[in-house]
Protein backbone atom coordinates (compact mmCIF):
# COMPACT_ATOMS: atom_id res chain seq x y z
CA UNK A 1 0.00 0.00 0.00
CA UNK A 2 2.68 2.45 0.96
CA UNK A 3 4.23 1.66 -2.43
CA UNK A 4 1.37 3.18 -4.40
CA UNK A 5 1.21 5.71 -2.27
CA UNK A 6 4.80 6.92 -3.01
CA UNK A 7 4.43 5.57 -7.13
CA UNK A 8 0.97 8.54 -7.14
CA UNK A 9 2.92 11.42 -5.10
CA UNK A 10 5.76 10.52 -7.90
CA UNK A 11 3.42 10.69 -10.57
CA UNK A 12 2.28 13.93 -9.21
CA UNK A 13 5.27 15.25 -9.05
CA UNK A 14 6.41 14.86 -12.50
CA UNK A 15 3.45 16.24 -13.73
CA UNK A 16 4.11 19.49 -11.11
CA UNK A 17 7.18 19.51 -13.03
CA UNK A 18 5.74 18.92 -16.51
CA UNK A 19 3.49 22.17 -15.70
CA UNK A 20 6.42 24.05 -14.57
CA UNK A 21 7.52 23.73 -17.89
CA UNK A 22 4.34 24.62 -20.01
CA UNK A 23 3.55 27.76 -17.44
CA UNK A 24 7.14 29.13 -18.56
CA UNK A 25 6.61 28.12 -21.67
CA UNK A 26 9.67 25.65 -22.71
CA UNK A 27 9.58 22.46 -24.74
CA UNK A 28 10.75 19.59 -22.90
CA UNK A 29 14.51 19.88 -25.65
CA UNK A 30 14.41 23.42 -24.30
CA UNK A 31 14.35 22.04 -20.76
CA UNK A 32 16.65 18.48 -21.26
CA UNK A 33 19.31 20.91 -22.82
CA UNK A 34 19.65 23.14 -19.84
CA UNK A 35 19.77 20.53 -17.53
CA UNK A 36 21.72 18.79 -19.61
CA UNK A 37 19.94 15.63 -19.83
CA UNK A 38 18.60 13.95 -22.19
CA UNK A 39 14.38 13.89 -23.47
CA UNK A 40 13.86 10.46 -22.75
CA UNK A 41 15.49 11.15 -18.50
CA UNK A 42 13.00 14.71 -19.26
CA UNK A 43 10.19 12.03 -20.27
CA UNK A 44 10.66 9.56 -17.02
CA UNK A 45 11.27 12.22 -14.71
CA UNK A 46 7.86 14.40 -16.20
CA UNK A 47 6.11 10.64 -15.36
CA UNK A 48 6.97 10.18 -12.37
CA UNK A 49 9.56 7.47 -13.12
CA UNK A 50 11.26 6.97 -9.85
CA UNK A 51 14.79 5.33 -12.18
CA UNK A 52 16.09 8.56 -12.62
CA UNK A 53 18.57 10.33 -10.57
CA UNK A 54 18.29 12.56 -7.96
CA UNK A 55 21.07 14.70 -9.16
CA UNK A 56 19.09 14.62 -12.77
CA UNK A 57 15.92 15.97 -10.96
CA UNK A 58 17.84 18.78 -9.39
CA UNK A 59 19.07 19.63 -13.01
CA UNK A 60 15.90 19.66 -13.69
CA UNK A 61 14.66 21.98 -10.90
CA UNK A 62 17.56 24.31 -11.24
CA UNK A 63 17.05 24.57 -15.07
CA UNK A 64 12.90 25.55 -14.03
CA UNK A 65 14.07 28.28 -11.99
CA UNK A 66 12.53 26.00 -9.00
CA UNK A 67 15.47 24.20 -7.38
CA UNK A 68 15.59 26.63 -4.40
CA UNK A 69 11.97 27.12 -3.57
CA UNK A 70 12.41 22.70 -3.20
CA UNK A 71 14.84 22.93 -1.11
CA UNK A 72 13.36 25.88 1.02
CA UNK A 73 10.35 23.67 1.43
CA UNK A 74 11.62 20.83 2.78
CA UNK A 75 13.81 23.00 5.35
CA UNK A 76 12.34 21.68 8.89
CA UNK A 77 12.93 25.24 10.38
CA UNK A 78 10.53 26.43 7.99
CA UNK A 79 7.48 25.08 9.79
CA UNK A 80 6.33 25.55 13.06
CA UNK A 81 6.32 21.86 13.94
CA UNK A 82 10.06 21.65 13.19
CA UNK A 83 11.25 25.22 14.97
CA UNK A 84 9.39 23.39 17.69
CA UNK A 85 10.87 20.46 17.20
CA UNK A 86 14.68 21.90 16.60
CA UNK A 87 14.06 23.95 20.15
CA UNK A 88 13.64 21.21 22.06
CA UNK A 89 16.14 19.24 20.70
CA UNK A 90 18.83 22.45 21.63
CA UNK A 91 17.43 21.97 24.87
CA UNK A 92 18.48 18.34 25.21
CA UNK A 93 21.52 18.76 24.20
CA UNK A 94 22.79 21.72 26.23
CA UNK A 95 21.52 19.79 29.50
Amino acid sequence: MAGYRIARDMETFGEHIRGWRMVLGLTAQQVAERANISRDTLRKIENGNATVTFENVAQVLRSLGILEAVVNAVDPLSTDIGRLRASSLEKTRAR
